[in-house]
């Protein structure tokens, strides 16, 4: 029995980064030695095991073979006589394809170490085309290390969407991979990779159409409204916002791909088409509650929030109380770090203050301090209490407006 660290950990060593967990193949051994050694089995696919006091991961080495279509049509064999490279060999990129062993020596038998040096993501073998999930995986590689794509994987790729495979998988797969390449430094290489090999129009179509639909270039100096939602996701990440936020960026402006050609460059009543086009997109991808419920308010308010300062008191009320925001200040917040990656990634707008930000969440103290529970107190049986609370509300708002807006500076 010899047992090697791969994979993941392998690669972020060698690239001087932080190794999250690590995962080990065992070359030599059957199910029942892991047993008799306390590992605790957990594949149901093919032998997993969990060291019995690290839990880290160790598979039986494998093989596997396509046998089905699809991200599920696989058989695997795992048995003593299955070598290290020959497992390494079932692997997606080179740079995933190295192993260590127990004496530090690296295996690396696909050249993953001149790959990492020369920022290439490369598949190992033909057996790449099999998976369709490995185009996205791919994609978010790119958005996490910033390497390039070897032209023939590429091709594999483009071979894989043009097949119809991505259709094949489960809308749960294609969030979490979405989710994890919102969460890299630069998410829009994941957009660029897909949308090269003709992957985004499958899997995203809300957002390969915004490519290529132009915007008002005095709100918008980079014109292609695809090109925009990119920027500012960039911007978020840079940012280090939330995925809930990445995704509401994401979803905020869908509606314009929409807009009838005739229009173009405006988009009137954008909004509430995004606000259709994000609940297609949750709704496919099934996506949690947090994160559909933000990218509804981003694609609903992003226009009303830029305009914070010229709003009347009823439309900064009706704003907070459409975000739930005296009950959850935090999604408040949130759409207003989406609205501010929206704004200042424009060109031109640097990364500076967002002085809408400042304003609702002012205007937001301000509703908070008139005590309902006093008013309801004073009008035990008034059916018309929402509507005194509301008047209530729009007072403090209008007094506060007069004071701020008349004090210099």
């Amino acid at each position: 029995m010899k047992i090697y660290s791969v994979g993941g950990s392998v690669r972020d060593e060698l690239l001087g980064r932080p190794v999250a967990d690590r995962d080990y193949v065992v070359v030599g051994a059957t199910p029942e030695e892991m047993l008799a050694k306390g590992f605790r089995p957990v594949g149901r696919e093919f032998p997993v095991f969990l060291h019995p006091q690290t839990n880290e991961e160790y598979a039986l080495a494998r093989t596997e073979r396509k046998s089905g279509r699809g991200y599920h049509g696989f058989m695997f064999h795992a048995a003593p006589d299955v070598t290290l490279e020959a497992d390494l060999a079932r692997r997606d990129l080179t740079i995933n394809a190295m192993a260590r062993s127990a004496d530090g020596a690296l295996i690396d038998p696909y050249g993953g170490e001149a790959d990492l040096r020369g920022g290439v993501l490369r598949h190992v073998s033909p057996a790449f085309a099999e998976d369709p999930l490995r185009v996205l995986r791919v994609a978010r590689f790119a958005a996490r290390l910033g390497f390039a794509v070897a032209p023939e994987t590429e091709a594999l790729m483009r071979a894989i969407a043009a097949g119809g495979e991505l259709s094949t998988l489960p809308p749960e797969r294609v969030w979490q991979e979405l989710s994890r390449a919102l969460m890299e430094p630069r998410p829009s290489r994941f957009f660029t990779v897909l949308r090269r090999c003709g992957a985004l129009a499958q899997l995203l179509p809300e957002v390969d159409a915004l490519f290529g639909v132009p915007q008002p270039i005095a709100h918008h100096p980079e014109l292609d409204a695809g090109v925009h939602v990119l920027q500012a996701l960039d911007f978020a990440a840079a940012a280090c916002d939330p995925l809930p936020v990445r995704y509401a960026v994401l979803a905020h402006d869908l509606g314009k791909a929409a807009t009838a050609p005739a229009d173009w460059p405006r988009h009137i009543a954008h909004e509430a088409r995004s606000v259709r086009l994000a609940e297609r997109l949750s709704d496919r991808l099934r996506v949690p509650g947090e994160c559909r419920d933000l990218a509804r308010l981003a694609a609903r308010y992003h226009g009303v929030v830029q305009r914070a300062h010229e709003l009347r008191p009823a439309t900064l009320l009706d704003l907070l109380l459409g975000a739930d925001a005296l009950r959850r200040p935090e999604r408040l917040d949130g759409l207003l770090r989406a609205c501010a990656a929206d704004a200042l990634s424009r060109p031109g707008r640097g990364s500076g203050h967002f002085a809408p930000a400042q304003r609702f969440e002012a205007a937001l103290a301000v509703v908070r301090n008139v005590d309902a529970g006093k008013i309801a107190a004073a009008h035990p049986d008034a059916r018309d209490l929402p509507q005194r609370i509301r008047t209530a509300r729009l007072k403090a708002l209008r007094t506060w407006m007069r004071n701020i807006d008349a004090s210099p500076g």
